[in-house]
């Protein structure tokens, strides 16, 4: 039995933690860490939870909450994980952290784009970026996980293979991510009112989102060199999902054949990775509620590009459905493990 804790359980990642973990029989959760709503009923909170969950929201004591479990889940705000980590915690309990916290390896370029001071730089070393499909074996030893952003998770997975081969100029990236109103979180905004969101797309955070560097990062280490990319996410007017279109030059005159064969290559054994059949283009709809991510590509030779897509519900393999499948390999178990769900449809 591992024995759970959650810090930041009412959040949209952190409910959607509990939905999935209270599947599973070789799980008990033990803390549902909510600052907003510290002494309340975590089912009047989440009322589908009615009858499932009877606890009432503890604090965020991670000293305390240390001592009780075996891995400590943080679903919260930038800045709050790195204030709460220390040596006495982490040598007690591992930690998946859902924030950006530990993310970057360049604390400068974390506070540049963050705007906050870090708490803990002396963890960052240590973090592993939790992408099981590139990190698997350094998951398995880790102690503090630093879960991917989802526009990074579905960004990385549908660019990988050729920025890997060498296949594509990853400096001529062009990233267009359309994303669902629940990545914004559950918090009052005025930008997430039905009214604003409803019958509307829109182009946000342009030039300066802070999932900009991450993505950069991780693919500069797939390519071998430093990676500056153009990326751009849109609002779309639904709850989940995300949907990348990826542009890039080609590096040579590679086939449609040897393009495919990249992506089979680094995908064919993943269980969580599906490249689609030649023609078919990922779509949300497809993903949805699962910890899928669909990803496929279309040669373009009168440009000299290739278009790549790929498609993942940014609750699930955007967040808490990943942050489990770390867990999983933390703990010595399946990768899929109580993530087997199918896609929802309609």
């Amino acid at each position: 039995m591992i024995k759970v804790g959650i810090i930041g359980s009412t959040g949209y990642a952190g409910g959607e933690l509990v939905r999935l973990l209270l599947q599973r029989e070789n799980v008990e959760i033990k803390w549902y860490g909510s600052r907003s709503y510290i002494g309340q009923d975590y089912a009047s909170v989440y009322a589908n939870m009615f009858q499932l969950v009877d606890e009432n929201c503890m604090d965020d004591n991670m000293k305390e909450l240390a001592g009780l479990v075996d891995v400590v889940f943080t679903a919260t705000p930038q800045g709050l994980c790195a204030s709460l980590v220390d040596e006495e915690i982490l040598s007690k309990v591992k930690v998946i952290d859902l924030s950006a916290d530990f993310r970057i390896r360049d604390v400068g370029v974390y506070e540049q784009w963050y705007k906050l001071k870090h708490a803990s730089p002396q963890f960052i070393g240590e973090a592993v970026y939790g992408l099981p499909e590139v990190n698997r074996e350094l998951v398995k030893s880790a102690r503090l996980i630093a879960n991917p952003g989802c526009f990074p998770t579905c960004s990385f997975l549908t660019v990988y293979p050729l920025v890997k081969e060498g296949l594509i100029d990853p400096n001529t990236l062009i990233i267009d991510a359309k994303s669902g109103t629940s990545g914004a979180g559950r918090g009052a905004k005025v930008d997430s009112l039905y009214c604003e969101v409803n019958e509307n797309i829109k182009a946000y955070g342009v030039g300066v989102h802070r999932h900009t560097p991450e993505i950069e990062e991780q693919l500069s280490y797939a390519a071998g060199k430093p990676v500056t990319v153009s990326f751009t996410p849109h609002l779309v007017p639904m709850n989940r999902g995300i949907l990348v279109t990826a542009y890039a030059s080609l590096t040579g005159n590679a086939s449609e054949e040897e393009l495919r064969a990249a992506y089979e290559k680094y995908y064919q054994k993943e269980y969580f990775v599906r490249l689609l059949k030649p023609g078919v283009v990922p779509q949300t709809r497809w993903v949805e509620g699962s910890n899928f991510a669909d990803v496929n590509f279309k040669l373009d030779p009168r440009t000299n590009r290739v278009v790549m897509m790929g498609a993942i519900d940014n609750m699930v393999k955007g967040a808490a459905g990943q942050a489990i499948q770390n867990m999983n390999l933390m703990f010595g178990l399946a990768e899929h493990t109580g993530l087997r769900q199918v896609p929802m449809f309609p």
